[in-house]
């Protein structure tokens, strides 16, 4: 089976990146020919908040990556297009996240499924985006109208593409874990790493910082009195795409100056174990979500999670088992930071955590798309006839 994927890789950095190399290696490992097709240009500067687009880490090696897609000139799509018309993949497999990348992936597997041969599959990561902008809906319906199949990543994602397409194979598997991040550490060696005191206890924001991850919920967690005197430290590890000060601001209103220690940077790939196997309890205190790779680096690194009742979290967390599920505010993040440290659930939770990560294989997600690939053939098959 011949499989081009169009999506971010390297030298691109971030979960996307680092997810769709990890399910290409898989792929390879299982005898199909695969390559990534990535963006020459991703996003233009002025619509890419962070520092860089880009990554320091070497090229990952025996993967094929060609940098070709132009996210916003037609004229390259169109080459493109028609380039992989020519090459004939059995599968254009496709990451869809945002709908800023609907008008040059649409139009791209339109031009390749014209060869009558080609089947176009989506791995979709948001339907709708977090944070929702005019012409949203407009665009994924162009995208979602050349799809043969969709592979969804939470039950949630599942029903927002049935909402535009219930006439196509799906596919449901959650998020892979995260097995690409190195080893795990001990605590102590992690923190020492990280020059960090391990007398403390440990809370992990990880990841970029927006508006819609709930920060300011967590930080406002953080400060109740009952926190107080318990010995915790909160690490918020992850560039901001938002306003850092006002967050600054929020922790100086409680005097929590001591007790914030914030790394407002990219985090390497060889840092990521560092913070994981140093943290005692990660939180994800989000006002709206789908997945997150977030969890499944968690769940690599064994570790048990605070999550909030959105979107698709809740289908991956077992509440009281492998951590909390709450509603996303202050109060009831409290109760359940204030249950975990003082109930000592850190070794119960750990055990179901380790048991539940063998649930989230990457062979999973590929046997999900294997699956929808042919009933995706069966499906033209039924229509020839």
């Amino acid at each position: 089976m011949k499989i081009s994927f169009l999506g971010p890789a390297y030298p691109y950095r971030g979960g996307l990146a680092a997810f769709n190399e990890r399910l290409a290696r898989q792929l390879v490992s299982e005898c199909k020919e695969v390559d990534i097709r990535t963006f020459k240009l991703q996003y233009p500067g002025i619509l890419f908040p962070g520092k860089t687009q880009f990554t320091g880490s070497p090229q990952p090696e025996g993967l094929r990556i060609v940098r070709e897609l132009n996210s916003i000139n037609p004229f390259n799509w169109i080459r493109t297009g028609l380039k992989l018309k020519r090459e004939r993949p059995d599968i254009l497999l496709i990451r869809y996240w945002i709908p800023f990348m609907a008008p040059c992936l649409g139009t791209v597997a339109r031009i390749v499924k014209a060869n009558k041969y080609t089947l176009i599959i989506s791995i979709v990561d948001n339907v709708f985006p977090h944070e929702k902008r005019l012409g949203d809906r407009l665009l994924t319906k162009y995208f979602m109208r050349c799809l043969d199949g969709a592979v969804a990543l939470s039950y949630t994602v599942q029903k927002d593409i049935e909402s535009f397409r219930n006439d196509i194979p799906l596919g449901l598997t959650y998020h892979p874990i995260f097995d690409n991040y190195g080893r795990k550490t001990s605590r102590n060696e992690a923190l020492k790493a990280l020059k960090l005191d391990p007398k403390p206890s440990y809370l992990l924001f990880f990841g970029f910082v927006r508006e819609y991850k709930g920060l300011d919920l967590l930080i406002e967690a953080f400060a109740d009195s009952r926190l107080r005197g318990k010995n915790l430290k909160l690490l918020v590890a992850g560039e901001f795409y938002n306003n850092e000060e006002s967050y600054r601001k929020l922790i100086s209103k409680y005097g929590l100056e001591d007790d914030v220690i914030i790394y407002n940077r990219f985090i390497d790939d060889n840092e990521v174990g560092l913070f994981f196997s140093g943290a005692d309890l990660v939180v994800q205190p989000y006002k709206s979500a789908t997945q997150s790779g977030v969890t499944q680096i968690a769940y690599q690194f064994e570790k048990p999670m605070l999550v909030t009742d959105t979107g698709g979290l809740k289908e991956i967390v077992k509440h009281q088992k492998c951590g909390y599920v709450v509603k996303p505010e202050p109060g009831e993040i409290a109760d359940a930071i204030l249950d975990y440290f003082v109930n000592e659930r850190k070794h119960v939770f750990t055990e179901c955590v380790k048991q539940e990560k063998l649930k989230f294989s990457w062979s999973k997600m590929t046997d999900t798309i294997n699956e929808v690939f042919y009933k995706c053939l069966l499906q033209q098959l039924i229509k020839a006839l």
